[in-house]
């Protein structure tokens, strides 16, 4: 199934829960609201923003569908900015208001063309007030500063609804809807395989992070370039009206703000939803997914309940319904990654499978990332993977398209991007830091890599002291020479971590013959005052060079700089980890939380 025909049953589904607006209509952020006398007299204006949060906010309410505008002037019907229903805009210079003629002649002219005739009292009412309003009376309007330059719609003087709520309203704009359908180029339609009139511009999608704040699209032809075989706009990819409509009004609800069906992961907003008979089964597998991949929560609880959830997924031996009560593992399951690109959305990545399918790939990344001990309070998002990746662990520093690379392997149990695991790699060589949650990225990419063949040995989940493989063994190594230094010399300004990690990890046998020479030093200082501990350390040291047959290599591959991560980390918190008594935190398990 495409993805705008799997939004277009995402709307059906929708509208029959009344969680969406019939055709032609569409939710609007709306501010105020002009309150008219039945003679057209402004007598108040109300405050119609949201004030639960922080900062006060338009609400989103169903409204005749927005027109698209890119470069002219075209009018919404009963309701828009007040540029066009009150022909008032701000002066980017003076911030003052200032005439907006065109857009309020455009707004005039359009509802004296629909409304002419009409004998409901509150339409009447709209038509006397743009007949006798002048913008240079806009100043006189309570809330004139604060209302400028946002949506606005109209109520009748002692009724509970607006305009465009009133049967009459609607009845005009469904007349129109047809008249303007009637006169469209007519086709086979994309979506639905039916020939209707085709829409020649899709209504605007927002929400959408990164993208323009007045919309973008997925379908549009806007230069000649696009087109072909002499066809313009839409009619080049023809979907008909009703289908655009129903396909961007889905996705706009499901990208709305607070929606539970939208996680932002690197520079892709990723959007999900399931396909079942009742509302209660599609929320339960919605949650079920969105506790798997969205970051964790905060609340010791809540995060208890992520846990349980993944082990029972990662075992895959008791039933999906043992995670999340009410979830069938044939539910049909929609997973959809949008990023900006000018005007326009890229589809990053587009999943369809059942819900019992991504669960068991989910299980599968959850399983390929576990180390032991647990470098993490509660389990790692996408999210958070991704800010192992960037300098200074700051969003924008992502690389792009990583965010989508990751969520496709995660989704379709593929390799992970390579350049997932050079980027945490290059990380722990830049700066040094090889947390907890970085030796984890190496694990699962190595450890996917042999399951699906391309490595031929395997990778341990906890410390394996008889894991042959050099480049594990070089970065225990690598360890205990820094539990050396650290116990020579206490708190350093620079351990060997510091200076010497990124050629050790890369050129081994450049480096590891001074690092030798330095511990030998460090040990003699030890033995004076701790002796039985300097025994301790030449005993770990022995034992991982005597599974050492071979020359130090010039150099190691990227894979194997992986593994000598993944071995550092091992022995390090081997060594410096609180015994199990000890309540102690570790300065090294600091992936607790989302940043």
């Amino acid at each position: 199934m495409t993805v705008l025909q799997a939004l277009a049953r995402c709307y059906d589904r929708l509208a029959a829960e009344d969680d969406a607006p019939p055709f032609g209509f569409s939710r609007e952020n709306v501010s105020y609201a002009v309150v008219l006398s039945p003679g057209g007299d402004p007598v108040d204006t109300m405050q119609l923003l949201d004030t639960s949060g922080k900062k006060p906010r338009p609400r989103a309410r169903p409204a005749p569908q927005a027109v698209k505008r890119t470069s002219g002037v075209a009018a919404n019907f009963l309701w828009d900015k007040t540029a066009y229903a009150l022909g008032a805009k701000r002066n980017p210079d003076t911030k003052q208001p200032a005439p907006a003629e065109r857009e309020h002649a455009a707004f005039r002219a359009l509802h004296e063309k629909l409304l002419a005739g009409s004998d409901d009292e509150g339409l009447r009412a709209l038509r006397a007030f743009l007949n006798a309003w002048r913008p240079e009376e806009y100043s006189r309007l309570r809330h004139a500063e604060d209302m400028l330059d946002t949506n606005v719609v109209f109520r009748l003087d002692g009724d509970a609804g607006f305009l465009h709520d009133r049967a009459a309203a609607k009845d005009i704009w469904s007349a129109h809807l047809d008249r303007r359908s009637a006169d469209a180029e007519r086709g086979f339609c994309l979506v639905s395989g039916r020939r209707a009139p085709v829409a020649r511009l899709h209504p605007a999608l927002k929400g959408v992070f990164g993208a323009q704040s007045s919309g973008a699209s997925i379908v549009s032809f806007n230069l000649d370039a696009f087109e072909s075989f002499g066809k313009k706009r839409g009619a080049n990819a023809p979907v008909s009206e009703r289908a655009a409509s129903a396909y961007t009004t889905a996705l706009n609800a499901l990208l709305a703000r607070g929606s539970k069906r939208r996680i932002q992961i690197g520079d892709t907003t990723t959007v999900f939803w399931a396909e079942a008979s009742g509302e209660g089964e599609s929320s339960a597998a919605e949650e079920l997914f969105s506790l798997t991949i969205a970051p964790p929560p905060t609340d010791a609880q809540e995060a208890a309940k992520v846990r349980t959830a993944l082990d029972v997924i990662a075992a895959g031996r008791r039933p999906l319904a043992d995670a999340a009560p009410g979830v069938r593992e044939d539910t049909r399951f929609y997973v959809l990654g949008l990023a900006p690109n000018a005007a326009r959305l890229s589809v990053r990545f587009w999943h369809e499978d059942t819900i019992g399918g991504f669960a068991r790939r989910i299980g599968e990344h959850w399983k390929d990332i576990r180390l032991s001990p647990e470098p993490w309070r509660t389990p790692p998002s996408a999210r958070r993977l991704l800010y192992e990746t960037a300098v200074l662990r700051k969003a924008e520093n992502i690389p792009p398209n990583l965010g989508g690379a990751l969520m496709r392997a995660i989704l379709t149990g593929g390799r992970y991007p390579r350049t997932l695991f050079s980027a945490v790699i290059a990380r722990m060589r830049a700066d040094g830091e090889i947390a907890g949650l970085r030796a984890a990225i190496c694990k699962a990419c190595l450890a996917r890599d042999h399951r699906l063949g391309f490595e031929k040995e395997d990778v341990p989940v906890s410390l394996d002291p008889n894991e042959k493989n050099l480049a594990y063994r070089l970065g225990r190594l690598f360890a205990v020479y820094e539990g050396v230094q650290r116990a020579a010399l206490g708190s350093t300004n620079a351990t060997i971590k510091d200076s010497y990690y990124g050629a050790a990890s890369a050129t081994p046998a450049s480096v590891f013959p001074l690092l030798e020479r330095r511990s030998a030093h460090h040990l003699s200082r030890i033995r004076k005052d701790k002796g039985g501990l300097a025994v301790k350390y030449e005993r770990e040291v022995d034992a991982i060079l005597g599974g050492v047959d071979t020359a130090l290599p010039r150099s190691l591959r990227l894979e194997d700089q992986g593994r000598f991560a993944l071995g550092y980390h091992h022995q390090r918190e081997s060594l410096f980890r609180p015994k199990p008594e000890d309540d102690a935190p570790d300065a090294g398990a600091d992936e607790g939380a989302e940043p």
